[in-house]
């Protein structure tokens, strides 16, 4: 036995705890269902909000281009070797980064003066569309403007703008140009002043400012917005807006995309670029041949003036020995000496060719040197031998030798470089365009509608269902009579909202602090309503509830004003009433009491003027329209209601009234505001609770019943007032708290 109670003790919390994790679950989805039409609004705005940016934002299309990087540079038929010593290699990933540096797009960015930006005036948010939307007919056509705004741009309005320099402060700030009749402008300040006016293709400039337009298509009054970017920031941007990426490992093949929303400067932009590109690049493939072009032609006038020198020489000296000739043994020792001079100025060239490219401790540089000294020594050999000849053939020799050696070294560096000449010139270097930039209007890659729409209407959706959750987990109010039951207050009666109690007040939710005022009885006026039945029950109910109770006196009261204590007060008392019972109903709120208004009374000679011992008991009690029901109102308004309840007059009044009459019902304040309440439920054989759905929390209710303990009152139970029917609650015993049963007519 006691380990079948261990089992099930261990056993139902767990199916507890399940059953309340499922029971917030269907609470949850519930909630969303009671507020679909808050999500459905939410999510049918923002999916308008999507729609219109979609329709209204400016397309973007992009631009792609295509370059090849080839593994080896051209070189010009004929001149293979020559031109093999300046090719090289470079890897895509290295000449991305040369395409992309800050000297190319620099260079871009001066030519096509993109630190420079000119546009229309637009008119805000439909003038984008109503602009990009004019197709002209004719060049020159403007669209007219709409809602007479002149000074905006409604569709074909151009500015070309040549040059425009601020001082360096002005650098970044807007400007505005107004374009005036007979093709003048005028450039406004950001106050307003006027700082140039001129007339287009003129340059306009007053020390600080200057301006120059090429051409302005537009009607006079329009407006065009100005700006000198920072030339800086305008390289950065534009190199962050270039995409280049290898396509294909090791491929060579390089892809180029910028976006705008206008495509023809898409267009030029990116081919600017790859031009200043695979210009630059040729450039750097014929740099090495370039200076030793400019070396050689440094040399060639210094080596045709020691030619002419050396030829002047020779001929003074043969009129002065009268046409001496070399004999032949002379003459083969001067063939000799030319070769090796000849040989020894090839030599230096490439010794001091080599001295660019390495260092003097490279294997090349000293081949060289070590060259240049065999070619030496030959020549000091020689020189020796000479010196055993006649002194008129010596002198000879070595003037015959200065001249050969100098047109054989005149005529060497011509021809190098003429050879350099045609290999810089045929250089093509090792990237082509293969394909120029182009754009696909037809197709922008943004916005893209669909997408837009699609993600406006998750976030709507989103966004309302995360409104409706927080909603529901921050609000504490009672929804279900179970966590009324679970303080130990027994729910004798849950009255569902009446749509028809709506109609008596005159509207639907009185404002916040105020309480609607029914000018008539719910049970006279609809006996079937669903509320009076459930009024019927809690009739029964009391029936039961009241036999140990000291007297047939019954408190109603609540937490807080708004809950319906008046409406339950006024038609429970009309539902005892209509049962045979005689009947009196107290309105015991002597400050905001208003129930003499549903009962079509005046407030005066009424409970406060009993207790104050201006009236008698009779003169203080009125009949209702209701056979069997007497009302007693609250009087006038008095300084002091809680004194006037702890008079002897008031326990007279219940002792006298609790004999005359089957049931007293006296309605009371709310006890969380004041203390009336528990005075009045002290001399009550039964006090009853009023809560709202959905308006008064656990906590406070709790607090409500601790405060009626405090004065020695045990509250008999709780009427839960104004239930809503609701997707949320439609769960447990009460989902449907009421079936409408009505006869056949």
């Amino acid at each position: 036995m006691n380990a079948q109670s261990n089992l099930l003790s261990g056993v139902q919390p767990k199916q507890t705890t399940q059953q309340a994790q499922e029971i917030d679950v269907m609470a949850l989805l519930g909630a969303l269902l009671d507020r679909k039409l808050f999500i459905i609004a939410i999510t049918t705005l923002f999916m308008i909000i999507g729609v219109a940016v979609a329709m209204f934002s400016a397309p973007v299309y992009q631009a792609t281009a295509m370059i090849q990087v080839e593994e080896k540079g051209g070189s010009v038929p004929g001149f293979d070797e020559l031109g093999g010593m300046f090719e090289s290699t470079s890897a895509a990933v290295t000449e991305i980064e040369l395409l992309k540096s800050r000297s190319i797009i620099g260079e871009a960015v001066d030519s096509l003066k993109l630190d420079i930006v000119a546009k229309p005036k637009l008119y805000p948010i439909i003038g984008g569309r109503a602009f990009r939307k004019f197709t002209p007919t004719h060049e020159g056509d403007l669209a007219e403007p709409s809602f007479a705004a002149t000074s905006y741009a409604w569709g074909g309005e151009e500015i070309d703008v040549f040059k425009f320099d601020v001082p360096s402060n002005a650098i970044g700030q807007g400007f505005t140009l107004v374009t005036l009749a007979n093709n003048e402008f005028q450039l406004l300040g950001g106050d307003g002043e006027i700082i140039l006016k001129g007339k287009v293709g003129e340059e306009v400039s007053n020390g600080a400012f200057s301006l120059t337009l090429r051409t302005l298509t537009a009607r006079p009054d329009t407006e065009f917005t100005l700006a000198r970017r920072d030339r800086l920031n305008t390289i950065l941007d534009l190199q962050a807006a270039i995409g280049a990426s290898e396509k294909g490992k090791d491929s060579g093949i390089i892809n180029l995309s910028f976006q705008g929303s206008d495509p023809e400067y898409a267009e030029a932009v990116l081919n600017k670029v790859a031009n200043i590109y695979v210009r630059r690049n040729v450039e750097r493939s014929s740099a090495e041949a370039q200076k030793s072009l400019d070396f050689l032609e440094y040399q060639l006038p210094q080596v045709k003036k020691q030619l002419e020198a050396a030829e002047q020489r020779f001929n003074d000296y043969q009129v002065k020995q009268r046409s001496v000739d070399i004999s032949l043994e002379t003459e083969g020792v001067l063939k000799q000496l030319v070769k090796l001079e000849t040989q020894l100025q090839e030599l230096e060239l490439r010794k001091l060719e080599l001295s660019r490219k390495f260092k003097q401790s490279h294997p090349s540089y000293q081949a060289a040197v070590e060259q240049i000294e065999v070619v030496e020594n030959q020549k000091r050999r020689l020189t020796a031998e000479v010196q055993v000849l006649p002194e008129t053939q010596q002198e000879l020799l070595r003037l015959t030798r200065d001249v050969e050696v100098n047109n054989e070294i005149y005529t060497l560096l011509l021809a190098k470089t003429q050879e350099l000449d045609i290999v810089r010139a045929g250089t093509v270097g090792n990237v082509r365009v293969i394909d120029l930039a182009e754009v696909n209007t037809s197709k922008p890659i943004k916005p893209k509608k669909a997408l837009i729409v699609m993600m406006a209407i998750m976030l709507g959706g989103m966004l309302a269902v995360s409104i409706v959750l927080i909603q529901k987990v921050m609000h504490k109010g009672i929804e279900d009579p179970s966590e009324i039951e679970a303080l130990g207050l027994p729910v004798y009666a849950s009255v569902p909202y009446s749509e028809y109690q709506v109609k008596l007040t005159g509207f639907a939710k009185a404002r916040k602090g105020k309480t609607a005022k029914a000018k008539s009885i719910l049970a006279m006026d609809n006996p079937a309503d669903l509320s009076i039945e459930a009024l019927r029950s809690l009739r029964t109910s009391l029936h039961f509830a009241m036999m140990e109770a000291k007297n047939n006196v019954i408190a109603i009261s609540g937490p807080s004003p708004g809950v319906g204590k008046s409406f339950i007060s006024v038609n429970l008392a009309t539902v005892l009433a209509q049962s045979d019972k005689k009947v009196l109903i107290i309105d015991a709120d002597m400050r905001k009491g208003y129930l003499q208004t549903q009962f079509g009374m005046q407030w005066d000679d009424g409970l406060s003027d009993y207790l104050s011992g201006r009236i008698s008991l009779e003169q203080a009690i009125k009949q209702s329209q209701v056979a069997g029901l007497e009302v007693m109102t609250r009087g006038q308004i008095p300084p002091n209601p809680s004194e006037l309840l702890m008079h002897a007059n008031f326990t007279k009044l219940i002792e006298e009234v609790s004999a005359k009459y089957d049931l007293v019902i006296i309605d009371t304040p709310p006890i969380l505001a004041v203390t009336d309440p528990a005075i009045v439920s002290a001399h009550a054989g039964s006090t009853l609770l009023v809560t709202r759905f959905g308006q008064n929390h656990v906590k406070e209710l709790e607090v409500t019943r601790n405060r009626f303990e405090q004065n020695g009152i045990d509250v008999k139970g709780v009427v839960f007032n104004g239930v809503v029917k609701k997707a949320s609650n439609a769960y447990g015993y009460y989902g449907y708290y009421n079936y409408e049963y009505k006869s056949d007519k």
